[in-house]
C-alpha cells in the first residue's frame, strides 16, 4: 500500500512539473526568438528600403547626367552630319566625344558596318560586342526631337529637318561678305535712331538683323532698308528655283495647281516677305486641304534636294567604356532571388544566434525551476551548477545559498522538536511514574512525593517559559519595561537569588565591587537583566566543579565605532560590561561559536537535570539584543570560561518592544541556563 502511495505521488509530482513547462508562445525562450526574428526582420526591411531610395536616386542623377551628355554627343554628330555628305574624317570628332564623356561611342550604317568607334584604338584586336538597339539614329533629314536642342520642340517643325543643313542654299564667301556689309549698315543705322540692333548669322552663312530687347522696329524706315539685304542672292534664288521645281513636280502628280516659293519656304503669289537667316524647319502650315497637300510636297522636296549634302543615316551606340550598354537597376527574378536570399540568410543567422543565446539563457533558468520545484516537493535540492559570474549566475548562487541556509533551517528545527520533546518527556515520565506508583499502592502521597511532583511540574513550566520568550524575541514582540537601573543592585539580587545552590555545589559565587567605583546607571528592563544575568551564572555554577569559582563584575566602557567596548575601564563611558567568569571545565574552540544556539549542549548524552535544557544561552543573547546590546564568550578548556554582557547606558530603539506575552513579568530567578 505504502509502495502504491508514493508511486501515486511521484506520478503527480511529474504531471505538476509538466504541467509546469509554459508554452513556446509564453516563454522567456520564445518571447527572446520572437523579437530578435522581429529585429532582424525590420533591420533588413529598412535597410533594403534605404538601399533602394539611395540607389534610385543614385540612378536617376546618373540617368539625368547621362542624359545630357548623350543630348550633346547626338547634337554634335547630328551637325557633323548636316555638315558633310559623308561620315569619311568623323573619327576624331568621335574619340574626342568619347573622352570627354567618359564613355564608349559607336557610329555605324543602318546594316551596321563600323564607321567610327571610340573603343577601337589602333592596336586593338577587336573591340567589344555592340548591343542590340541603338541609342539613337543620327539623321539630320529626321531628327530625335527628344535629343536634339536645335529643333522647335512647340509643333511647328513637322518635316524634322536639321537647320544646320542647308545644301545648295550655303553662300560663298563673296555673298556673305556683301550681305554681311549690307547687315552692319543696317544696324549702324537703327543705332543712330536710338534702335539697339546686332547682326546675326545663320548656317548658310546669311546675316540677319536682330533688334536687341523691346526696342521699337524701325526697320521698316526708309532710310535703314536695305534690297541686298532683304533679296535673295544669286545662289539662294537657284536653290529657291530648283526647290520650287520639286515641290510643284510633287502637286502636279496629285493633281494640284503649282506654288511659287518665297525664301522663307511659304508659298503663294506677290512678292516674297524679308529674307530670314536660314530656311524654316518647316513650311508655313494653313488650312484647307491644298496647304495640308503642298506643305507635304515642301518638306518631300526638301528631303531630295537636301540628300545628296548631307551624310546617310547612322546608328549611333553609348555605352560605358568597356562595355556596350549601361546596365541598370532592375528586379528582375535573378536580382529578386539574390534579394530574397541575402535577407533568408540574414533572418537564418540571427535565428541561429537567437536560439544559441536563447538556450545558454534558459539551461540555467531551467535547473533553478527544477531546483524550486524539488524543494517545493520536500526533495533533497542538488546545487545549481554555476558557470558564468552573471547576472543569473549570482541568481543561482543566491539560490545555492538559500538552498543551504534552508537545509539548516530544516535541521535546526528538526533538531529542536526532537530537543523539545526529550525536554518534556523526562519530567513528564517522573511525574507519570510517580502517579502510577501512587494508584497502584507503591509510593505513599507523603510531603515528601508532593515536592517531587511539584519539582517536575516546576521544571516543564520552565522549558514551556524559555520556550515562549524565545517565540516572543523571534516574533519582535518581547516586551520591555525600561528604567534607570543600578547594575550593582541587579548584581547583588543575582548573586543571592544562587548564593544557595552555589553552596550546594561547593562554588565559590561572589559579586565584587568595582575598584574604579560604581558602574553607570543603566536604562534597561530590571527583569529581564537579571534573567540574563541569573541565566549566566546558574550555567556557571553548574559547570564549576567543587572547589571552583564564580565571580560577576561590571564596569563602564568607552564604545568603539563598531559598537563593542574599548576595554578601558572607567566611569562615565557609554557601555556598561557585565562579566560572569568561572574556574569550569572550559568549552572547546570548535563548540565556542555555538554556545549560543538552542537547544546545544557541550555533552549530548547530558539530562535535563545535569546539562540543562540548552535554551538559556539563547534566551541570554535575545535578551541584550533587545535591549540594544551584544553577548560574547571566551574560553580555555579546562581553565573556565568568561561570558561578557556589553549594554548601552541610554535608551536604544530595540527597547521599543510592545507586544505582551504570558511571561512578560515572570518572577525573578525562574530563568534557565
Amino acid at each position: 500500500m505504502r509502495r502504491r502511495d508514493r508511486e501515486r505521488r511521484d506520478a503527480a509530482v511529474r504531471g505538476d512539473r509538466q504541467r509546469a513547462r509554459l508554452p513556446l508562445r509564453k516563454s522567456l525562450f520564445g518571447r527572446l526568438l520572437t523579437v530578435s526574428a522581429l529585429v532582424a526582420a525590420c533591420s533588413v526591411a529598412a535597410t533594403a528600403w534605404i538601399a533602394v531610395q539611395t540607389t534610385s536616386g543614385a540612378i536617376k542623377q546618373e540617368q539625368g547626367q547621362n542624359l545630357a551628355a548623350d543630348a550633346r554627343i547626338y547634337n554634335t554628330l547630328l551637325g557633323y552630319a548636316a555638315s558633310h555628305p559623308t561620315w569619311e574624317g568623323v573619327e576624331d570628332t568621335v574619340h574626342d566625344l568619347a573622352r570627354q564623356s567618359g564613355r564608349r561611342i559607336a557610329l555605324t550604317t543602318e546594316r551596321r558596318r563600323s564607321l567610327a568607334d571610340s573603343a577601337d584604338p589602333a592596336g586593338r584586336p577587336s573591340p567589344p560586342a555592340l548591343p542590340h538597339r541603338a541609342s539613337a539614329v543620327v539623321d539630320p533629314l529626321s531628327v530625335d526631337t527628344a535629343l536634339s536642342r536645335t529643333v522647335d520642340r512647340s509643333g511647328a517643325a513637322a518635316d524634322r529637318v536639321d537647320p544646320r543643313a542647308v545644301g545648295p542654299f550655303l553662300l560663298p564667301a563673296a555673298e556673305r561678305t556683301a550681305l554681311r556689309r549690307a547687315a552692319d549698315r543696317g544696324v549702324a543705322c537703327l543705332n543712330e535712331v536710338g534702335v539697339a540692333a546686332d547682326v546675326v548669322r545663320s548656317p548658310s552663312g546669311r546675316p540677319s538683323i536682330q533688334i536687341v530687347g523691346n526696342g521699337p522696329d524701325r526697320m521698316q524706315d526708309a532710310r535703314c532698308a536695305s534690297e541686298d539685304l532683304n533679296g535673295p542672292t544669286a545662289t539662294e534664288r537657284k536653290a529657291l528655283d530648283a526647290l520650287n521645281r520639286l515641290a510643284n513636280a510633287c502637286l502636279k502628280r496629285q493633281g494640284r495647281t503649282g506654288i511659287q516659293l518665297n525664301l522663307d519656304l511659304s508659298w503663294g503669289g506677290g512678292p516674297a516677305p524679308a529674307a530670314t537667316a536660314v530656311p524654316s524647319p518647316a513650311p508655313s502650315v494653313r488650312t484647307g486641304e491644298d496647304d495640308r497637300a503642298t506643305a507635304s510636297c515642301v518638306s518631300t522636296a526638301r528631303r531630295e534636294q537636301l540628300s545628296s549634302y548631307v551624310a546617310s543615316p547612322a546608328l549611333l551606340f553609348i555605352g560605358d567604356e568597356g562595355d556596350a550598354t549601361v546596365p541598370g537597376f532592375d528586379l528582375s527574378p535573378a536580382n529578386t532571388a539574390k534579394i530574397a536570399g541575402a535577407a533568408a540568410l540574414v533572418l537564418a543567422l540571427t535565428v541561429g544566434a537567437t536560439v544559441l543565446a536563447g538556450s545558454r539563457l534558459v539551461r540555467p533558468l531551467h535547473a533553478l525551476t527544477g531546483a524550486a520545484q524539488r524543494m517545493r516537493d520536500g526533495e533533497d535540492s542538488v546545487p545549481v551548477l554555476v558557470t558564468d559570474d552573471n547576472e543569473i549566475g549570482r541568481l543561482a548562487a543566491a539560490f545555492n545559498d538559500m538552498a543551504d541556509h534552508r537545509t539548516r533551517l530544516e535541521a535546526q528545527r528538526k533538531d529542536m522538536v526532537s530537543d523539545v520533546a526529550h525536554e518534556l518527556r523526562t519530567p513528564l515520565s517522573n511525574i507519570r511514574g510517580w502517579l502510577e506508583a501512587a494508584q497502584d499502592g507503591l509510593a505513599e502521597p507523603d510531603p515528601a512525593f508532593i515536592s517531587s511532583l511539584h519539582t517536575e511540574a516546576v521544571q516543564l513550566q520552565h522549558i514551556i517559559d524559555d520556550l515562549q520568550d524565545l517565540a516572543a524575541a523571534d516574533a519582535g514582540a518581547l516586551r520591555l519595561h525600561p528604567e534607570p537601573v543600578r547594575v550593582e543592585d541587579v548584581l547583588a539580587q543575582v548573586v543571592a537569588a544562587h548564593q544557595a545552590r552555589a553552596e550546594t555545589a561547593g562554588v565559590a559565587l561572589s559579586a565584587p565591587s568595582a575598584a574604579d567605583g560604581p558602574a553607570p546607571v543603566l536604562w534597561a528592563d530590571p527583569v529581564r537583566l537579571r534573567q540574563a544575568i541569573g541565566n549566566l551564572v546558574s550555567n556557571a555554577v553548574r559547570h564549576t566543579p567543587a572547589g571552583g569559582r564564580v565571580t560577576v563584575r561590571a564596569y563602564g566602557s568607552e564604545a568603539s565605532p563598531d559598537g563593542t567596548s574599548t576595554g578601558g575601564k572607567g566611569l562615565g563611558g557609554e557601555v556598561v560590561v557585565v562579566e560572569v567568569a568561572d574556574t569550569g571545565s572550559g568549552i572547546s574552540a570548535e563548540n565556542l561559536p555555538h554556545v549560543f544556539d538552542r537547544f546545544w549542549r557541550a555533552e549530548k548524552s547530558r539530562s535535563r537535570r545535569t546539562g540543562g535544557s540548552g535554551l538559556g544561552l539563547a534566551i541570554v543573547r535575545k535578551l541584550v539584543e533587545a535591549h540594544g546590546g551584544s553577548v560574547g564568550a571566551v574560553s580555555v578548556e579546562g581553565e573556565g570560561s568568561v561570558f561578557t554582557l556589553r549594554l548601552p547606558t541610554g535608551p536604544t530603539e530595540p527597547m521599543d518592544r510592545t507586544s505582551d506575552t504570558a511571561s512578560d513579568r515572570r518572577p525573578e530567578g525562574t530563568g534557565r541556563g
